[in-house]
């Protein structure tokens, strides 16, 4: 630390050193003089809690393999979250909390499943629980959401929130590769788990859209009320199509104002080239914002990766630090928000099916084609607009339907 800049030391905790762990402490280290400055104060990690000794590691004499040792240390004023996980993160996080301790995460299954229980008792206990770096990991969107965004009445959010899917479907739409070898790819290149389901199948973004609509609506959203489709059944097939009508599927996870409450979902869509998300490639992330006064706005960033989600837990580290003793008025009420049912909005939808024309229009009524003479077997149209609930009645009564991918 430079001369003159105060020897006072906020003590923090870091529990879990893996990936985002690890990152936290290095984004400290190599920061320090200019967190500093934004504090007031320096910060010191004290504690790092773990399973693993760390042996010869620098940071081996800070490993404690006991969470109550941190909890009864009145030293320590913030503590990092960062070991992944509903439980036993749950009950570390609730022991902090209870002890005086202000608390940051980036686990968007603990948020998700316990957010508004853990806000409750910040608050009971003046100290504050933060969690930035569960949605968009380097992106700054849930700060915009609870300061910046408080006069709006948000009528959408629709997002890229997971860069393993959107790091697929950048691939499959460049090089119009099939699902399986860019799942493989993904994988060796460490953006894909080993069991990918959590990625593929939507239910990392449909946790992170539930975050979002719970902080919009001031109450809880539960991501299992969240519609769900993932990307593994876009084919090679799909992407021709959606190249022919000058678009590009994308994974969106998209909460819609219906009335006095959301309409919550998370499927691929098909995105015409004017929409901001249309260029959002690769591993990263954006955000769009509709509300009733800004207008439209999108956040872009890094969504993944040790350093970009370390960057936005520390930047909590300094809001929880700059606060100590004062809570943070955050609505996210435990009371359950019932989401409006998604059979009953409407959508135009592309459809690919094994019909006769004849058979399509008897059907949908008058649809527009759209031909790929490589896929010369089947049929490709766009219906006009549909409630969902009439899309599915007419897909059964065709009986033919290969694919059906929303228009946005």
């Amino acid at each position: 630390m430079n001369k003159g800049v105060k020897e006072i030391m906020i003590k923090i905790a870091v529990m879990g050193y893996g990936t985002i762990g690890s990152g936290v402490v290095q984004v400290i280290e190599t920061n320090q003089d200019s967190l500093c400055k934004k504090i007031g104060e320096g910060l010191e990690v004290k504690y790092i809690l773990d399973l693993r000794d760390f042996e010869g590691d620098p940071i081996q004499s800070k490993v404690v393999h006991d969470y109550q040792i941190i909890a009864d240390d009145p030293e320590v004023a913030v503590v990092v979250e960062s070991m992944g996980g509903v439980e036993p993160a749950c009950t570390f996080v609730k022991a902090m909390l209870e002890a005086g301790k202000s608390v940051t995460t980036s686990n968007k299954a603990l948020v998700a499943a316990h957010g508004a229980e853990l806000i409750a008792i910040a608050k009971q206990k003046n100290v504050n629980f933060m969690f930035e770096a569960s949605v968009g990991g380097g992106i700054p969107i849930i700060r915009a959401l609870n300061s910046c965004l408080t006069a709006d009445r948000i009528e959408e959010i629709s997002g890229i929130v997971n860069g393993t899917t959107n790091y697929m479907m950048t691939r499959m739409a460049e090089e119009g590769c099939d699902f399986e070898e860019v799942l493989k790819d993904a994988q060796e290149k460490g953006y894909a788990e080993k069991d990918p389901t959590a990625d593929i199948e939507g239910h990392d973004a449909g946790r992170k859209i539930a975050i979002l609509t719970s902080l919009i609506a001031g109450q809880q959203v539960d991501f299992e009320d969240v519609y769900t489709e993932g990307i593994s059944k876009i084919t090679a097939a799909d992407i021709l199509y959606a190249k022919q009508m000058g678009r590009v599927i994308k994974l969106l996870a998209t909460s819609k104002q219906a009335g006095d409450t959301y309409t919550v979902m998370v499927a691929p869509f098909l995105l015409p080239k004017e929409h901001p998300l249309y260029t959002v490639n690769g591993v990263f992330n954006a955000v769009f914002v509709r509300g009733n006064m800004l207008g439209d706005a999108m956040f872009y960033g890094s969504g993944a990766g040790s350093l970009p989600t370390a960057s936005a837990v520390v930047a909590d580290v300094v809001e929880l630090a700059k606060h100590i003793g004062k809570h943070i008025e955050l609505e996210w009420r435990p009371q359950k928000l019932e989401i409006a049912d998604y059979k009953q909005q409407s959508a135009r939808f592309f459809v690919r099916a094994k019909a006769e024309p004849s058979a399509v229009e008897k059907v949908f009524g008058a649809v527009t084609y759209i031909d790929v003479p490589q896929l010369n077997e089947e049929v490709g149209f766009i219906t006009s607009e549909l409630k969902e609930a009439d899309f599915e009645q007419k897909a059964a009564e065709l009986g033919s339907v290969i694919q059906r991918i929303r228009f946005h």
